[in-house]
C-alpha cells in the first residue's frame, strides 16, 4: 500500500474549522457580517484560552512533586513566556471587536439573552488553574454562584459545569505548588526539613530588616530636607516608618498571616529575587519574574476587556443579568491571585544593600 501524505487543509480540518461561523442559525448566509465576525473573534478566544490552559498545566505540572530539578525551570520559564504572549495577543483580538458599531450590535445582541461570556468555560477554568479562590471571586450581579451561571437553563448540567468542575478537582493549583516549591527552597543553604532550618530563617529575615530599614531610613533623610513645615515632616516620618513595619507585620509569621509556613515562603520570595544572581537561583528568580508578567498580562487583559465592552454597549445590563462593565472592572481590580509576589516589590532592596549570606557557595556562587 503506498504511502498516503496529509494535505494541509487536512491536518488544520480546515473545512470543519469554517463550518462553525453559522451561530444559532447554523447557516452564517442568515447573518450579517457583524456577527460572523462577534461569533469568530469568540470562537478564537476560547482556542487561545485551550491554549494556554495546556501551556499553564503543563507548567503546573512541573511543580507537582517534592523536587523541581534546576533543569525544569527552564521549561517553566517558557512556557510562562508563551502564556504572556497569547494574552497579549487576546489583547490585541479586542481591536477587531471595537469595529463593531453599537448600532449595530444592538441588532443581534436580544438573541443571545441569557447567554453570557461569563459562561467561558474555559476562562474560569483559568482562574481555577491560576488558584483563584472562592471566597474571592466577585458576585455575577445575579443570583448564585459562578457555577451556577454555568448550568443549562432548565437547571440540568452542562459540558461548560462538567469542564469546571473536573478543573476544579485537578489539584494543586498553579499558585498552591508554586507555594509548596517555596516552602521547600534553602534559605541561605539550609531546606525546611534540616535541624537548623528555623535559626537560618530567623537570622536571614533578622538581617533583611536590619537592611531594609537601613534602606528606608536613607530614602526617609533625603526626603525630610526637603520638608517645609513641621507638619510635613512628621507626616513623612510617620509614611516612611510604616512602610517599616509593614515588612516586619510581612514577615511576622502571625496566624493571621498564616502561620509559620506562610513566613518561610515569603522569606524565600525575597531570598530568591535578592540574590537571583548567583548561578542556582538565576532559573528560580526568572520563574518569579515570569509569574509575576504572567499575572499582569491577565489583569490587563481583563482591563482591555472592561474597556472595549464599555465602548461598544456602555453600561447596559449584560446579556446573562450580569452588572456589565462594572463587574469586568471589579476583576481587573481585584482578581490578584499572587499578591505575596506583588507585595515583595514594596521590600526589594539596591543590590549593594543586600545583607551578605553565610553560605553562598551553596549556590554556586565563586569568590576570586
Amino acid at each position: 500500500m503506498s504511502q498516503r501524505y496529509p494535505n494541509y487543509w487536512e491536518y488544520i480540518r480546515v473545512e470543519e474549522l469554517l463550518a462553525l461561523q453559522g451561530g444559532l442559525e447554523e447557516d452564517e448566509a442568515q447573518l450579517s457580517d457583524d456577527e460572523v465576525m462577534f461569533i469568530t473573534v469568540h470562537q478564537v478566544y476560547e482556542l487561545w484560552f485551550k491554549l494556554l490552559l495546556r501551556q499553564l498545566t503543563t507548567v503546573r505540572n512541573l511543580f507537582r512533586g517534592p523536587r523541581v530539578e534546576e533543569t525544569e525551570l527552564a521549561g517553566v520559564v517558557q512556557g510562562l513566556r508563551r502564556g504572556v504572549v497569547i494574552l497579549r495577543r487576546c489583547v490585541d483580538h479586542f481591536e477587531v471587536m471595537e469595529t463593531l458599531r453599537t448600532r449595530y450590535y444592538l441588532e443581534f445582541r436580544d438573541k443571545l439573552t441569557p447567554a453570557s461570556g461569563f459562561q467561558s468555560a474555559q476562562m474560569r477554568q483559568l482562574e481555577i488553574l491560576f488558584g483563584l479562590e472562592d471566597k474571592d471571586r466577585i458576585p455575577l450581579g445575579v443570583e448564585g454562584s459562578y457555577v451556577t451561571a454555568l448550568r443549562s437553563h432548565d437547571g440540568r448540567s452542562s459540558p461548560a459545569l462538567a469542564r469546571v468542575q473536573r478543573q476544579q478537582e485537578d489539584l494543586p493549583t498553579l499558585r498552591h505548588a508554586i507555594e509548596e516549591w517555596l516552602w521547600r527552597t534553602p534559605i541561605d543553604g539550609v531546606g525546611p526539613d534540616e535541624p537548623n532550618a528555623d535559626a537560618a530563617l530567623d537570622r536571614f529575615v533578622a538581617a533583611y530588616l536590619r537592611a531594609h530599614e537601613g534602606e528606608v531610613d536613607h530614602s526617609a533623610a533625603a526626603a525630610l530636607v526637603h520638608a517645609t513645615g513641621a507638619d510635613e515632616h512628621s507626616r513623612l516620618l510617620a509614611r516612611y516608618e510604616r512602610e517599616k513595619e509593614s515588612l516586619r507585620q510581612f514577615l511576622g509569621g502571625s496566624e493571621a498571616e498564616g502561620g509559620p509556613r506562610q513566613r518561610r515562603m515569603r522569606a524565600a520570595l525575597l531570598f530568591i529575587l535578592t540574590y537571583q544572581d548567583l548561578a542556582l537561583l538565576s532559573w528560580p528568580g526568572a520563574v518569579l519574574e515570569g509569574l509575576i508578567e504572567l499575572e499582569q498580562a491577565m489583569t490587563l487583559f481583563r482591563q482591555r476587556h472592561a474597556r472595549m465592552v464599555e465602548r461598544v454597549i456602555g453600561r447596559r445590563t449584560g446579556t446573562g443579568g450580569s452588572a456589565g462593565v462594572d463587574y469586568l472592572d471589579q476583576t481587573a481590580l481585584s482578581y490578584r491571585v499572587f499578591r505575596d509576589l506583588w507585595a515583595v516589590r514594596t521590600f526589594q532592596l539596591r543590590r549593594s544593600a543586600a545583607p551578605a549570606l553565610a553560605n553562598p557557595a551553596y549556590y554556586g556562587f565563586v569568590t576570586g
